[in-house]
Parts: structure tokens; sequence; C-alpha cells
């Protein structure tokens, strides 16, 4: 039986692509200030320019490809069960052939209903003003906003209860729920941190390797940690 490895990504895995993440600096998102884009009442106050923004981001993201991170979680499935957490909104994971991916934010290539949150339509293209649901109620975004719940936090919960190893690849864990996944991992699963910048995590209990590097680089130090490891059992 292959043991499970869940995988928490953030803007980290994905800045490889080519995609930029607003907390990197000045928090400012491909130019445009966070509040405006990216909470209920940007959308509110300025729906034409929400719509537009995620139609530029929508674009770009097929311009760009997964990165060498993205594809060696992909071929872990050969060897463990992986599960990827991503709050990324991006498909990267998807396109370099992961499985199962769940994502927190939500997905840039889906839309839903302003009034129903369950009228969920796949999207590749614009998204326009008077493109409606079936009971003519806008359609937006399918991005969990800051300041709205995450309905897919009961399911990666479950996933990080059962980890048998547990990897965190480039987020700055400072994005809540989700940084606080690490928290209700098994106490003797063993924990691995990708990021170039790690921070300290406090209070933790678990085995902690860091590995002080870019996403690709260091899940490629994870995965023959990983096999290595399969084969002393």
């Amino acid at each position: 039986m292959k043991k499970k490895l869940v995988v928490l990504t953030g803007a980290g895995i994905s800045a490889e692509s080519g995609i930029k993440t607003f907390r990197d600096s000045d928090g400012l998102w491909e130019g445009h200030n966070v509040l405006d884009v990216a909470t209920p009442a940007g959308w509110h106050k300025n729906i034409a320019l929400v719509l537009d923004f995620y139609n530029q981001r929508r674009k770009q993201l097929k311009e760009v490809f997964p990165n060498r991170a993205h594809q060696i979680l992909a071929e872990l499935e050969n060897e463990f069960e992986v599960y990827v957490i991503t709050q990324n909104v991006d498909d990267l994971h998807e396109r370099a052939g992961s499985s199962n991916v769940l994502h927190l934010h939500g997905e840039l290539l889906k839309v839903r209903s302003s009034v129903d949150a369950n009228y969920i339509l796949d999207w590749q293209d614009d998204l326009n003003f008077g493109d409606y649901d079936k009971d003519n109620n806008q359609l937006r975004p399918h991005i969990v906003w800051f300041g709205e719940e995450v309905p897919a936090l009961e399911e990666a919960l479950q996933l990080t209860q059962n980890a048998d190893y547990f990897a965190v690849i480039g987020t700055s864990l400072q994005v809540y729920p989700a940084a606080g996944l690490i928290d209700y991992t098994p106490r003797k699963t063993p924990i691995f941190y990708i990021d170039p910048k790690p921070i300290q995590i406090p209070n933790l209990k678990n085995p902690l390797e860091v590995i002080a590097e870019m996403a690709s680089t260091g899940v490629e130090i994870m995965r023959n940690k990983l096999l290595s490891d399969r084969k002393k059992l």
C-alpha cells in the first residue's frame, strides 16, 4: 500500500513558471491593490475592474507552463498516494499530471454565480458584465477572496490528518486558514518545508526538514529523500 504524501503549495511554486505573487514586495498584484481586486468590497465597488483583472490573469495563464516542481509532484504518484492542496488558482498542477488537486482559494478557469456559490461553470475565455447564471445573476470569478469562507478547508483538514508525509512548498505560511493546516498533521508525520526564505515554525512537534531552495530544486531534493526513506522500510 502506498504511503500518503500530502503537499501544501503556494505562490512560490508557480512563480518559477512566470506567475507573479503580490506578497513578494509591495502588496500589489500585477499592479493592482489586492483590496480592489480580491475582496467582496472591491467587487461591489467596481465590477468592471475585477472582471478585467481576472480576464487578464486567465490570458496570462495560457502563456505559462508547469515547471519541474509541478512535474516531480506528478511523477511521485508512481511511488506515493499524492494529494496536492494548493493556495494557487492556476491549473499548473493539473497540466503537469497531478491527479488529486484541491484548490483552497478557487480556480481561475472556473466562474460561479454571484448569488449561488454552488453554481459553478468551467470558463476558458473572458468573463463579461452581462454573463449570467440560469437565474440572470451576474457570474463572478470562482475565487475565494479575502474575507470569504474557504469551502474546501474541511476536505483539506481530513487529508492533512491522514498524511504519512507532509510537504509545504513555496508558501509564506502567512495566509490563514491554509497556514494552519500544518498543525493538523499527525505528530510523527515528517514535514518537508521548501522555500528560499523559510520562516520559523513555532511549537511544531513533528520531525521537520527545511530545504531553503526554490521549488524546482527543493522538490527534487525532497523526492530523493522520500525515495531513500522508502527503500529503508
